[in-house]
């Protein structure tokens, strides 16, 4: 076979022998499960082992339910005993002698001890921890003492309060804290503030009538406090429209982004202002907007 592979293939004499080998190591990879399986002893373990398993198991679930079993009868239930009680200073140690858990006895107990109070048996309803089946159960032995008059915080939230009633007052709005326009009949803390935050954009009020600008303010309300109020004569702030910048005049609130825009514009193509006057050349300003606003610019 050397000499035709050699005639044929052109293979030598060491290609020839390396083939041989590689033959031999593929009949041995080949035979070896063969041969194994064929001398490998019989074994009838296999039902054997199926029980073995199966008596392991049930041995498992033998031992846990003994465990359990231990466990339950180790911590039996405490013998339930009822007794008249007050549920407002009975203690935790009494309420499990009732029957409840030292878990749910423990809730009882917080909820007193922060001020909760029961001021009748129903009120027992209220906790969580109490089941329906244990209230109906301690229900006939609860005993609450009657309450002292006055002694009850119940009905506490509706007791009648007395309100000092406000005296008529002359506040000068401008110069005035949230404090004193809280003096003011009909303005409470909430009116105080909006004023005050309104004043303080504005840069001072310049007549009364201002205050129906006030958010929430309208003109019952403003019938109401009118005479109860004044304006002195404190310069109001202002900002000369030369050379303010857009931050500055949208503070404004009579002047709208576009207005304040072509404020500025028109003022860079045909330079400062000189009077409340020149702000008419402005086509989006009418009159009614140039009053508002002149007596906070300057020029």
């Amino acid at each position: 076979m050397r000499i035709w592979l050699n005639k044929n293939f052109g293979v030598s004499k060491s290609e020839f022998n390396g083939l041989l080998f590689l033959v031999f190591i593929i009949i041995v990879i080949k035979a070896t499960p063969i041969i194994y399986g064929y001398y490998r002893p019989v074994s009838n373990d296999g039902p054997d082992l199926l029980a073995q398993i199966q008596k392991i198991t049930i041995t498992d679930r033998v031992y846990a339910n003994t465990i359990r079993d231990r466990i339950e009868n180790s911590n039996p239930e405490k013998a339930v005993k009822l007794f008249k009680f007050n549920p407002n200073t009975l203690d935790a140690q009494g309420w499990q002698t009732l029957g409840l858990s030292a878990k749910q006895a423990q809730s009882v107990i917080n909820y007193t001890a922060k001020g909760g109070k029961f001021y009748k048996a129903e009120d027992l309803q209220k906790m969580y921890t109490i089941s329906p089946e244990m209230y109906k159960k301690i229900l006939p032995y609860v005993n609450i003492p009657d309450q002292p008059i006055n002694a009850s915080r119940k009905y506490a939230p509706f007791d009648k309060k007395e309100y000092t009633k406000k005296t008529l007052v002359i506040v000068d709005i401008n110069k005035a804290d949230s404090a004193q326009l809280d003096e003011i009949k009909g303005i409470g803390g909430t009116f105080a503030l909006r004023i005050i935050k309104y004043r303080e954009r504005l840069g001072g009020f310049y007549k009364k009538e201002q205050l129906l600008e006030v958010y929430g303010l309208d003109s019952n309300k403003y019938a109401e406090i009118k005479d109860q109020i004044e304006i002195s004569n404190a310069p109001l702030k202002t900002i000369n429209i030369n050379t303010a910048t857009f931050n500055d005049l949208k503070r404004n609130p009579y002047l709208s982004y576009k207005q304040i825009n072509a404020i500025i514009q028109y003022r860079k193509q045909h330079g400062n202002y000189a009077n409340p006057s020149d702000l008419k050349k402005i086509i989006i300003l009418n009159q009614q907007v140039i009053d508002k606003i002149t007596p906070y610019v300057s020029f």
